[in-house]
C-alpha cells in the first residue's frame, strides 16, 4: 500500500515553511518529551507507581493510539509530499505526526513503568491501610492486554480503510476515531481524580509534569489547529484533557500544601517533646519499614 499521491500543485503550501511556526514546533515537540520525563523519573526513582489508577493509564494509552492513527491518517495528503517538497520542508510539515507520536510512546512508557514498578501486595494482617484499597496486578496486566489488543484492532481497521475505501471514507473513519480518543480522553482522568482523592496524597504523580502539560495542552491544541491537514477532531481532545489535567493538578496542590503543613507541625512536635513523625518533601509520609516495603514496587523488591 503507498502513499496517495497529492492533486497537482497541493504541496505548494508546505514549501519554505515559516521559521517562527517551524522552531514553535520544535519548541512543543521538546516541551512533550520534558514534560513527560518527571513522571517516569518519579516513579522510578520510588520504585512504585503506587496512586496511578489503572484506567487511567488504560484510557491514556487508548485515547492516545486514537489519537495517534486519527493524525496519521489526515495527513497523508500532507506526508505524499514529502518527496516533492524536500527533505527540510517534509519534517517541518510532519512534525505534528511526530508530536502526537511522541505523546504516544511516552504515554506508553508509563504503562510500562506502571507494570514494572506495581506495588506488591499488603499482608493480610494490615487489612486497614491505604494499599489495601490497591487494584491488583492481575489488573495491570489487564489493562496492558487490553491497551495492546486495541492497538492491533485499531492499526487493523485503518489498514482496511485504506486499501479498501475512499477518500472520503477514511476521513470519516478518522474523525470517528477523533471522537473516540476525545471521549477517551474525558473520561481518563475521573478515575485518576477519584484514586487521587481517596488516597489524600500524590502518590506517583508528578506535579511538574502537570505543570507543564496542563497550559502546554491549550497551546499544542492551537499549533494542531493551524496545521495543513488537520481538522477539529485532531485538536480537540488536548482542550479537554487539559482541563481535566487541571482540575486533578488542583488536587495534588492541595494534598501537597497539606503534606507540607503536616511536615511543619511533625517538626514542632518534634522540638517540643522528641516526638518523631511528618512527611518527607514529597508529601508522603515517613513509614515504618513494613510499610515501604508494601509500596515498593515488584522491580524494586526482586533488587533487594
Amino acid at each position: 500500500m503507498s502513499t496517495p499521491e497529492p492533486p497537482i500543485n497541493s504541496c505548494d503550501s508546505l514549501l519554505n515553511p515559516s521559521i517562527t511556526n517551524f522552531g514553535f514546533s520544535i519548541f512543543i515537540t521538546l516541551g512533550i518529551l520534558l514534560s513527560y520525563l518527571p513522571q517516569h523519573h518519579r516513579i522510578i526513582s520510588r520504585k512504585s507507581s503506587e496512586g496511578i489508577s489503572p484506567f487511567f493509564v488504560l484510557l491514556g494509552v487508548t485515547s492516545g493510539t486514537c489519537t495517534f492513527v486519527n493524525i496519521l491518517l489526515l495527513s497523508r495528503t500532507v506526508l505524499g509530499c514529502c518527496s516533492e517538497i524536500g527533505g527540510l520542508n517534509c519534517f517541518a510539515a510532519s512534525l505534528g505526526v511526530g508530536q502526537v507520536g511522541l505523546q504516544w510512546a511516552c504515554f506508553a512508557v508509563i504503562l510500562v513503568l506502571y507494570i514494572l514498578y506495581f506495588p506488591t501486595p499488603i499482608p493480610s494482617e494490615h487489612p486497614h491501610t491505604i494499599s489495601s484499597t490497591h487494584p491488583t496486578f492481575r489488573t495491570a496486566v489487564i489493562v496492558a492486554i487490553a491497551s495492546a489488543a486495541h492497538f492491533a484492532i485499531i492499526a487493523a481497521l485503518s489498514l482496511y480503510y485504506l486499501a479498501e475505501k475512499t477518500p472520503k471514507e477514511v476521513v470519516a473513519f478518522a474523525n470517528s476515531l477523533g471522537v473516540q480518543a476525545t471521549i477517551l480522553a474525558s473520561l481518563q482522568y475521573f478515575p485518576q481524580i477519584w484514586t487521587t482523592w481517596k488516597l489524600k496524597h500524590v502518590g506517583s504523580l508528578s506535579i511538574p509534569m502537570m505543570f507543564i502539560q496542563t497550559p502546554g495542552s491549550f497551546v499544542w491544541a492551537v499549533s494542531l489547529a493551524a496545521r495543513e491537514g488537520t481538522k477539529w477532531s485532531s485538536w480537540l481532545v488536548y482542550v479537554v484533557t487539559g482541563t481535566l489535567q487541571g482540575i486533578l493538578l488542583a488536587m495534588c496542590l492541595a494534598w501537597e500544601w497539606r503534606a507540607r503543613q503536616a511536615k511543619l507541625d511533625a517538626v514542632g512536635e518534634v522540638n517540643g517533646n522528641g516526638a518523631i513523625g511528618g512527611r518527607g518533601v514529597d508529601g508522603d509520609f515517613a513509614e515504618e519499614e513494613d510499610n515501604v516495603n508494601e509500596r515498593t514496587g515488584l522491580v524494586g523488591n526482586e533488587r533487594r
